[in-house]
């Protein structure tokens, strides 16, 4: 199987379609998605070592870095270009922690 993801003009993930390996072009079904959606597609894979991330629906696609992006979940997380991940501003301690925006720090979270 191979995955596809269709971007909108701001290079965001729309959907993301399943295509058959089989297909006697070779292509692996992109060129049917072409031909039958339309749109913009790019091939994803589970694999990280193919553009970073696999794409969901949110995410965008950053030509420059080869990657798909996940939306920033805080504020004060920055990008790892190399990994293409949001990262805190404050290294996870050990243990069972939640990000705190307001404090911007990790905060341990109580067992009931």
């Amino acid at each position: 199987m191979s995955h596809f993801a269709e971007l909108d003009n701001s290079n965001k993930v729309i959907r993301v379609l399943v295509c058959d390996n089989n297909d006697p072009n070779g292509d692996e079904g992109y060129q049917w998605l072409l031909d039958n959606l339309g749109g913009t597609w790019v091939q994803t894979s589970y694999n990280a070592n193919f553009r970073k991330n696999f794409a969901i629906i949110g995410a965008t696609y950053d030509e420059q870095l080869e990657a798909f992006i996940s939306p920033k979940p805080y504020d004060s997380w920055v990008l790892d270009e190399d990994t293409c991940q949001w990262k805190a501003p404050i290294p996870k301690p050990e243990g069972n922690y939640i990000w705190n925006e307001d404090n911007v720090s990790w905060e341990l979270v109580e067992e009931a």
